[in-house]
């Protein structure tokens, strides 16, 4: 398991529902934002890059996943900076694994 509701549990004091939409927003926004990256990454559109991993970071790091919120972070910066675009795409494939292994953990752990 690379997630962690640490977080959110401290935020929802008990609140299963809270929980709950937590979890359902990042499955309903984060796949469709890290689709958006990868097109964005395409058409080596550095503005959009930037704003979508500054998008998908705070839901990583809302979930304990601090390798991939580093990797989110990292191509944000990169991406803000227009710094090399070759950089930016060998980082993606791990954001993209780690969210969607996640994705698939969490609709499992929470039968969605």
């Amino acid at each position: 398991m690379i997630y962690s509701l640490d977080k959110i549990n401290e935020m929802a004091e008990g609140d299963e529902d809270f929980i709950l939409s937590v979890i359902s927003v990042f499955l309903d926004e984060v796949p469709a934002d890290l689709e958006a990256l990868e097109d964005a990454l395409q058409e080596k559109n550095y503005e959009q890059v930037y704003k979508l991993a500054h998008k998908i970071k705070p839901n990583v790091d809302l979930l304990g996943m601090e390798q991939t919120r580093a990797v989110a972070l990292e191509m944000e910066t990169l991406g803000k900076s227009e710094a090399n675009m070759n950089q930016i795409e060998a980082l993606f494939p791990i954001l993209k694994t780690d969210i969607k292994q996640v994705v698939a953990e969490l609709k499992k752990d929470f039968d969605l």
